[in-house]
């Protein structure tokens, strides 16, 4: 299913048109035509394929696409557009995790508190490992999550948990695509801090400006990844204001 995704993704068959029969697919791939059917269902169960018996497959329009399912995302990551993908995705949570520190400020709870204390603990030990051992990086990466993640927990409203859920979990998915710059935890670290004091201060309006500038900066690294890839130097980013 990879395979044939990768290529949808890719363009080889754009959006409207059908897909090659279940014979000529079976035949490209070396499989059966009941590995091929299996694939197209999944396919249309994540927006992907619109399939109806008897007929081939058509390709359905990328804005139909579950975006949050890791397949389909990885997909998109993996083709020319995965800048674009990513900013978002970026973008998207920017959205959501602003107003959620400001809720957070006003609503955490000692023990919310306490969480994002011992996640943020967890943050700089893992910066101190990682910054002599490479290795250790997916520690710095989780405990980041852990951070965010206890923000949203600690704003206190459900739907908006569940609606960032599934964004921590792409852009967890995405981290290698995310390059970050040898300054990284010079950048991050004291970010993450201005966010946590705000919130044990009770400063909403604090502690919106210091995740929005902390999510900016993030936006920021995709934007110099972009822009040392890009054949001119530029920045080839659309759609998206990654600046400040």
């Amino acid at each position: 299913m990879g395979v044939l995704l990768g290529d949808i993704a890719a363009g080889a068959v754009a959006e409207g048109e059908r897909l090659p029969s279940l014979t000529q697919l079976a035949a490209q791939f070396k499989v059966s035509t009941g590995v091929i059917r299996e694939c197209q269902r999944a396919l249309a169960e994540r927006g992907v394929l619109s399939v109806r018996h008897g007929r081939r497959a058509v390709v359905r329009p990328e804005g139909e696409w579950d975006v949050f399912d890791p397949d389909v995302l990885a997909a998109l990551v993996g083709g020319a557009r995965s800048a674009h993908v990513l900013a978002e995705y970026l973008e998207s949570r920017r959205v959501l995790e602003v107003e959620a520190a400001g809720l957070a400020a006003e609503r955490a709870t000692p023990a919310a508190v306490q969480q994002l204390s011992t996640a943020f603990a967890a943050m700089l030990a893992a910066a101190e490992r990682a910054r002599t051992n490479p290795a250790a990086e997916p520690l710095y990466q989780q405990a980041d999550i852990d951070f965010h993640r206890a923000i949203i927990q600690a704003a206190g409203n459900r739907p908006l948990a569940r609606m960032a859920e599934p964004i921590h979990r792409a852009l967890t998915a995405t981290f290698a695509a995310l390059a970050r710059p040898q300054t990284r935890f010079e950048r991050g670290l004291p970010e993450h801090a201005r966010i946590l004091e705000a919130i044990k201060g009770g400063d909403s309006a604090r502690a919106r400006l210091a995740m929005r500038e902390h999510l900016l900066t993030v936006e920021g690294y995709l934007h110099e990844r972009t822009a040392a890839s890009a054949p001119d130097g530029g920045a080839a980013v659309t759609g998206m204001n990654l600046s400040r």
